[in-house]
């Protein structure tokens, strides 16, 4: 049995239970005195086999025998299986071929379809199939009047690499059909003319198949024959105009109780009958109303009768029958008796709905005191009572409170932490934005999992951090700690990082010197209030671009404290566990792990060299011994390069005595001991004295590269050393932050 009567088999199976469902209204398909039928096939309107009979020709059925109807506008006899008036019609299409024999000889076609406007392949019910194991497939058909093509490509070495039941390229591929494809033509060819494949595969095929009555077998590389047709599915509709101007045009063609709605594959409409109702909707009166009645009883009560409406039905008690109304329905008794079964399905149904509605209120009542209980267990561990208790005793008198945020809050603020209100991620955790209830936008920082054993020494650095108020330094507004990861809510800072100017943004081209002198001034103005003016004294540790936070007027904050240590008063040092980022880290405090705040001095000279070169803290494309962006800023000034490594747009602005002082500052603050760097108090002092001083033009803007270095030169000590700055680069595994 070949390839097409297997097809066949299937189709025409569809096609008999598809007649018999329509058999009841056939006589109401065609218009009065047209022909309804041409053999099997019906003849729907607006479709019809005379020029009265159909809308226009692009529905011309030329019915030339008993058994089939010919498909006139299509290029060639169409034949035509079947016309739903619900937009489809089946059709059998040619195959594309191209086969060989043992001689070498070529046999192929290009079948085509050309078809009227209202005519459109049917992206629902077909798919694009190729069959064979040295093929190449295509589509070629107009898309929104254009030119369109798809294909795929099948191929294999034996017929034992082909898999039953498979189209994904080993033997057969299959390809989705896009909407709105109209005149198509097939086309298949080979690579190699099947010489290695030719004896079990010597075509190549090509087809649109209705996608329900394919399904591959290794049957069919030997078994499809040329020039053979298989069903596929064309969708159709009225016209080009959707039915909200079809509706004002004369030609509208849906009739009395239908409905019109646009064609979703392609231009045009359609109509269907309401519901109620059935027939052609497309014929003025063809929409007939539906005796729901018969020889249907759509109502449940025995004791009911039917009465048949317009669109729809009603039922009523018989005679002798009153109506008796339960809270699950309506039901028809005797009257004059009170049915005992009525009265103990009454009770037994109010039982079970009471029994379901008391369950339904326990069940929630133990699931709320459940999570209830749940939150006071993450407060208690994370150390809330410990924090309000803190916070009372700290704020008194205070006009400024931190808020211990509700778990509710936050969640109503980030969408329920939804991923479009991610602002931030790291190793630290996640930043959230968040719109409070007052309209207020925050940052919300959700931190990685909080030892117990340090819970009171979070809730000792949340304390002090609460009492910051500096203008440079990002606001901790309060904090949540009913989850199982406590939550810290910052005010929220619009411009991004400093690190995403310098390095990600172009916008950095455009940002001029004056305002980095300013971030740079602003970022040690606080680091100096956190080393002095706090109380106790914080060392952030974590000093980097990418924490210093930018505004709308590119004023500077200095933010994420989630390594910072509190200094006590009467200790210089802190002995810990090396923690910070790489690039920024302070060699001596890598080497002793004793940090001090003339570690944070050192990280802040490589944010002051970021400023200044624009280059990355750590690359592995600069010398080993210069990775670092200290060490490689440190050798540049030895060896007489500053000038190469410098942003071309600095030199450019003529602020030649500002960066020479910049560049001084920068160097003092990576020196190698930390008692000779300078303090933060020291180290902003100098910048603001610098933003003060009126700038000076280069002597010359025409100097020689060689002029200018000499000219910076200045700033460095001709016996400058740079010896023990390699310890940066050779250090041992330590715990790090995120190197963001």
């Amino acid at each position: 049995m070949d390839f097409y009567r297997i097809l066949m088999q299937v189709t025409w199976a569809g096609v008999i239970l598809a007649e018999m469902a329509t058999a009841a209204v056939a006589a109401q398909l065609a218009k009065p005195n047209c022909q309804d039928r041409c053999g099997d096939v019906g003849i729907p309107y607006p479709f019809g086999t005379t020029e009265d009979c159909y809308l226009d020709e692009s529905f011309f059925i030329n019915c030339t025998t008993s058994s089939t109807g010919n498909f006139l506008p299509f290029s060639g006899e169409t034949i035509v299986q079947n016309i739903s008036i619900h937009g489809q019609l089946d059709i059998l299409m040619y195959t594309a071929n191209d086969c060989y024999n043992e001689t070498g000889s070529q046999s192929s076609n290009q079948p085509y379809l050309t078809t009227a406007d209202i005519f459109t392949i049917s992206n629902t019910q077909n798919k694009f199939v190729a069959v064979g194991c040295d093929t190449n497939a295509f589509l070629y058909a107009t898309r929104n009047s254009k030119s369109f093509y798809l294909g795929c490509v099948s191929s294999c070495q034996s017929i034992s690499d082909v898999i039953n039941g498979s189209c994904s390229g080993i033997g057969c591929c299959e390809v989705e059909i896009p909407k709105g494809l109209k005149k198509f033509s097939l086309e298949s060819t080979s690579n190699e003319n099947h010489t290695g494949v030719l004896s079990f595969n010597p075509c190549s095929f090509a087809f649109v198949v209705k996608r329900d009555l394919f399904n591959f077998s290794s049957y069919y590389l030997d078994s499809l024959r040329y020039n053979e047709t298989v069903p596929m599915v064309l969708d159709w509709a009225i016209g080009n105009d959707t039915c909200k101007y079809a509706q004002t045009k004369s030609g509208y063609v849906c009739g009395g109780n239908s409905t019109c709605y646009d064609s979703d594959n392609g231009n045009g409409y359609r109509c269907r009958c309401n519901d109620g109702y059935d027939g052609n909707p497309y014929l003025h009166d063809g929409c007939q109303d539906i005796d729901e009645c018969n020889p249907l009883r759509p109502c449940k009560d025995t004791n009911q009768i039917c009465t048949n409406l317009a669109g729809s039905y009603s039922c009523s008690c018989r005679e002798g029958y009153e109506e008796y109304r339960l809270t699950i329905g309506t039901i028809c008794r005797e009257k004059g008796k009170q049915s005992r079964t009525i009265i103990i399905a009454l009770g037994v149904g109010i039982g079970i709905i009471v029994a379901l509605l008391f369950s339904s209120w326990i069940y929630i009542v133990l699931k709320r005191k459940k999570f209830i209980k749940l939150k006071e267990k993450y407060f208690q561990q994370n150390g809330g009572f410990i924090l309000e208790r803190r916070l009372n005793n700290s704020q008194r008198g205070s006009h400024e409170t931190v808020k211990i945020f509700t778990a509710e809050e936050l969640e109503k603020a980030t969408k329920r932490y939804d991923e479009s209100r991610i602002i931030g991620r790291g190793g630290f955790g996640v930043v959230y934005k968040g719109f409070l209830s007052d309209n207020r936008i925050v940052a919300i920082k959700k931190s990685k999992i909080v030892d117990q054993k340090q819970a009171e020494q979070f809730i000792n650095e949340v304390v002090v951090l609460s009492q910051i108020n500096h203008k440079h330094i990002v606001k901790l507004l309060g904090c949540c700690l009913e989850t199982q990861v406590p939550l810290l809510v910052y005010e929220f800072v619009p411009k991004g990082t400093l690190f995403q100017y310098i390095h990600q943004d172009s916008s950095i081209s455009t940002l001029p010197w004056e305002i980095r002198l300013r971030i740079a001034t602003e970022t040690a103005e606080a680091l100096w209030y956190l080393h002095s003016a706090a109380s106790p004294p914080i060392i952030h540790r974590d000093v980097k671009s990418s924490n210093i936070l930018l505004d709308d007027n590119f004023t500077a904050k200095v933010s994420d404290f989630g390594t910072s240590r509190l200094v006590p008063q009467d200790e210089m040092l802190l002995a810990t566990v090396v923690q910070g980022t790489l690039g920024y880290l302070d060699p001596e405090y890598l080497q002793t792990n004793q940090l001090t705040e003339k570690s944070d001095v050192y990280s802040f000279g490589v944010v002051l060299v970021e400023l200044l070169t624009g280059k990355n803290v750590l690359s592995s494309n600069r010398p080993e011994e210069e990775r670092s962006l200290a060490a490689h800023f440190l050798s540049s000034l030895k060896n007489h390069r500053l000038f190469e490594i410098l942003e071309n747009h600095i030199v450019g602005e003529g602020n030649e005595e500002q960066i020479k002082e910049f560049v001084e500052i920068a160097m003092s603050c990576l020196e190698v001991k930390g008692e000779e760097r300078p303090t933060m108090k020291e180290v902003a002092i100098r910048l603001d004295g610098l933003r003060k001083r009126k700038k000076h033009p280069w002597v010359n803007v025409d100097l020689h590269e060689e002029e200018a270095e000499n000219l910076l030169d200045a700033t460095c000590v001709a016996s400058f050393e740079i010896a023990g700055y390699d310890s940066i680069n050779n250090h041992v595994p330590v715990a790090l932050g995120d190197g963001r």
